[in-house]
């Protein structure tokens, strides 16, 4: 009998590393970025995407969020920014400091912070736009499924966007997003300035079109609350670094999370910030 019956071939162990890899979609390997050669914002960032997972990237303003979004969706170029050191790998593509283009045709799609339409264009009109990846394909399908999801574009489909609301834009570039028909969607601050009543509407949206689509999604998000309620998998970047990460569940009930992030005390109830320098030192080794 031998010694380690569980043991296995070389060639199996190739196969099970291969199928692992695979259920990977994304994969950020001890990645940095400096902008103007000199800037540096993100510090050795390592995360991985499962297919269909919603993960949350969750931190305050300046930690390196949407830096990490643009990393992923090739947009630093333009903002004279690269990954210096590191790989990003999609379907264990490397593709660190692609192009946008070419990331795009790619299936990986960003829906910037700002909400961001042709203001000069109706709302089918910025629609359309989502297909640009794809010109010369039907997309009347592709506009019903962003109506099923958001009705209320179906009704102001001939409405300039620059007349509608924070609510609607922010409905208007999810479903152009949507029109790219995105493998993996980028998600950055879609609750930004929106009333409460909408931003649950919209996070709901969010969990449905990844249970629905298959979609997978990165949100970056402010609102850890709400991120974390739709979320698989979460990390908390500070400075440039990830400095914490796990399931969506145990985030949700880790002290420090609940603290720094969801606003709670230890006991529970709301948070003091009498003791400042307590709170910022102990932060700061989180």
């Amino acid at each position: 009998m031998a010694d380690h019956p569980f043991e296995f071939s070389p060639l199996a162990f190739l196969l099970l590393r291969v199928a692992f890899m695979e259920e990977k979609l994304l994969q950020l390997n001890n990645i940095s970025v400096v902008y103007s050669d000199v800037i540096q914002v993100l510090k050795g960032v390592s995360l991985s995407v499962e297919k269909k997972q919603i993960v949350s990237l969750l931190g305050s303003n300046g930690a390196g969020k949407t830096t990490t979004l643009k990393a992923i969706s090739g947009l630093l170029k333009p903002e004279n920014g690269a990954v210096t050191e590191g790989a990003i790998l999609y379907k264990g593509k490397a593709m660190q400091n692609r192009s946008p283009e070419e990331i795009t045709r790619n299936g990986i799609i960003q829906v910037l912070e700002g909400r961001q339409p042709f203001k000069y264009l109706t709302i089918e009109e910025n629609l359309r736009v989502g297909t640009a990846t794809r010109m010369g394909k039907p997309y009347r399908e592709d506009l019903e499924k962003v109506y099923h999801y958001f009705p209320a574009l179906r009704r102001m489909t001939k409405k300039l966007a620059g007349y509608c609301s924070g609510g609607e834009l922010q409905m208007l570039v999810i479903g152009r997003g949507l029109m790219a028909h995105p493998e993996l969607l980028l998600l950055d601050e879609p609750s930004l300035g929106l009333a409460p009543i909408l931003v649950r509407e919209i996070f709901g949206i969010i969990k449905r079109i990844n249970e629905e689509e298959g979609t997978t999604i990165i949100l970056v998000e402010q609102n850890a609350r709400m991120a974390l309620k739709i979320a698989t998998y979460a990390y908390v970047m500070e400075n440039g670094k990830i400095v914490m990460e796990g399931s969506a569940d145990a985030m949700r009930e880790n002290p420090d999370v609940k603290e720094f992030y969801l606003g709670m005390s230890l006991s529970g109830g709301a948070k003091s910030y009498e003791n400042v320098k307590s709170y910022k030192r102990r932060k700061r080794w989180l």
